[in-house]
């Protein structure tokens, strides 16, 4: 499993959202609410930055502190999985809470989705899966931190994308845990 700081190598424009002394996530409340606890490499993530939008393209949420049992209730309840079930649209994948299902974890603004699968047991051994707005679903055996940095560090291809994605030098912007 990566660990954060070959991410920010692959990406070091993001480290200007790094808050070096953690944001204080209640894990044990959010995994609670989730049923099942998340990857090591996303909490990381999750602790030393707010949601992250990068290239104006992808949107990585991570959950806000305060608002955790809302992140996990979200990513519990994933509509727009559930309807791509019950229109038997999601070729051998399930949504959470079935076993083996799809955690959300980051979109794009082109209508593509990150997923979890849920499975082996171990969070730290989930790979990530991908659904691109033209339907396909491409799985990827690496965690999220190791995917964005795949990606980033143009190791990675996503098949499906726009072609200028991920692009060289994207921008990154921190969306602030303030409540507005």
């Amino acid at each position: 499993m990566l660990r954060l700081e070959e991410l920010e190598a692959a990406l070091p424009v993001m480290t200007r959202w790094r808050v070096a002394a953690g944001r204080g996530v209640d894990w044990a409340a959010l995994e609670a609410t989730l049923g099942t606890a998340l990857p090591s490499d996303f909490r990381s993530l999750a602790e030393a930055y707010p949601a992250l939008v990068v290239g104006d393209f992808l949107s990585v949420s991570v959950p806000r502190p305060g608002a955790e049992e809302s992140w996990a209730s979200e990513a519990r309840d994933d509509e727009i999985l559930q309807d791509l079930y019950e229109m038997e649209d999601m070729e051998d994948y399930v949504p959470f809470p079935q076993p083996g299902g799809l955690i959300s974890w980051a979109e794009s603004h082109s209508g593509d989705a990150f997923y979890w699968r849920t499975s082996p047991a171990d969070p730290d051994a989930w790979p990530v899966v991908v659904r691109t707005d033209n339907g396909d679903w491409i799985e990827f055996p690496v965690g999220a931190v190791g995917f964005l940095a795949g990606v980033y560090g143009h190791t990675i291809d996503v098949p499906g994308m726009p072609g200028s994605f991920p692009g060289d030098g994207p921008q990154v912007l921190g969306l602030s845990d303030s409540v507005d």
